[in-house]
């Protein structure tokens, strides 16, 4: 096991780190280093630029007009783009559904869904999770009925990721009560400008409606927009969620992350307080040992050999340090990161308190925020189980 980086791989690095620092808009950068709030017109320049260059999907092969790098030159990509400031890339498009049509999809739908994925044209959402369904995918009723070339859907989908935003929406639907739950899941893209799917925002602890409720009414879906076979969608979203899994570890922004901590601490003037230094130090620990797991799965890919089965491990880490890391920035800020007004925190507001910075008014917003991390993706006590069967048998 090699975890060191190769010249090649280096002068790559340096590559990718020069493209980013010429074409990286300052205006987002800036946001991103200081958790302000992305609009949608944010990512979507972002996406379109890296569209533009071929890099949107930067994960994807050659013959569907990737760049075709290999899982090191994927994780320096993504390790540059995140310590430049950029935001990251809003997966539902090309990191999960991509994928997913690159291997079940028709030559037809590569071909009509593809372009619009790879140039940031189209904005996808995740239709998965339901009210009863979460961790638990196998239990959705979402119900797809087929009626000659055409599908009726009708129920619900939840915690619907930027789904206010969204184009299109892949779903997994229920298409058959028989047998075991996972075996009548198939997997349905729609168009959510189609007549009957209405789009509920909820509001979450920090004001902002990051989730939603998305609602099917007799939605009528072509049957050319079906995944693979129908009854099938089981496997295709597995197939996906192991790619949701390793991006939700996030390493790269948990290393910018936590340098940000490191500048706040200072400039709150606690960096010097050794049980706070001692507890940047344990995360640092941990997000170093993340990155450690991480470079052992690229270092196995490189080589050849089977990639450790560990997505679930990467979640479960990845979001712990996520929140670690958050609850520490609020605690060096103290008081400075009470405001909690949207428009407050835009403005940098400080309340009645002198010396506060700029920097810590979303920190709180940011605190309440990745609560989600443990829960989302599969909660991390599902996660557990599923370790636990998998690595120790």
């Amino acid at each position: 096991m090699d975890l060191a980086f190769t010249p090649e791989e280096q002068a790559f690095r340096e590559e990718i780190r020069a493209w980013v620092r010429a074409n990286l808009p300052a205006d987002i950068s800036h946001k991103v280093h200081n958790a302000l709030r992305l609009t949608r017109d944010d990512m979507q320049r972002w996406a379109k630029i890296l569209g533009k260059k071929g890099w949107l999907g930067h994960g994807w092969p050659k013959e569907f007009g990737g760049p075709g790098w290999n899982a090191v030159q994927k994780h320096l990509f993504e390790e540059e783009c995140a310590l430049a400031g950029a935001p990251r890339v809003v997966p539902f498009g090309p990191v999960m559904v991509a994928p997913v049509i690159m291997a079940f999809g028709t030559p037809e739908q590569q071909k009509r869904f593809l372009p619009g994925i790879a140039s940031g044209e189209v904005w996808w959402s995740q239709g998965y999770s339901e009210p009863g369904s979460g961790s638990d995918l196998a239990s959705v009723k979402c119900r797809a009925e087929r009626q000659g070339d055409k599908y009726i859907v009708n129920g619900q989908k939840t915690w619907t990721t930027l789904g206010q935003y969204g184009e299109w929406i892949f779903c997994l639907v229920r298409t058959s009560n028989e047998g075991k739950p996972q075996t009548g899941i198939s997997f349905l893209l729609v168009d959510m400008k189609s007549p009957g799917v209405t789009v509920r925002p909820i509001v979450l602890l920090d004001g902002e409606a990051e989730v939603n409720e998305v609602w099917f009414d007799n939605v009528e879906v072509p049957a050319e927009n079906l995944i693979g076979e129908e009854n099938k969608g089981w496997t295709y979203a597995k197939h996906l969620l192991s790619h949701e899994r390793t991006n939700i570890a996030d390493v790269n922004r948990a290393k910018r992350e936590l340098e940000r901590l490191k500048r706040i601490a200072k400039a709150e003037g606690v960096y010097d307080d050794q049980r706070f230094r001692d507890e940047i130090a344990k995360l640092e620990v941990d997000v170093v040992a993340l990155e450690m797991l991480v470079l052992r799965v690229l270092s196995a890919e490189k080589s050849g050999k089977n990639s450790l089965d560990i997505a679930g491990l990467l979640k479960i880490r990845g979001s712990e340090i996520q929140q670690r890391y958050s609850e520490l920035m609020m605690l060096a800020a103290g008081p400075f990161s009470l405001p909690f007004i949207e428009e407050a925190m835009e403005a940098g507001w400080q309340g009645d308190f002198p010396g506060g910075l700029a920097g810590d008014a979303p920190l709180a917003s940011t605190y309440f925020n990745l609560r989600k991390t443990t829960i989302y993706g599969g909660s991390n006590e599902v996660q557990r189980n599923i370790v636990s069967q998998v690595v120790l048998g």
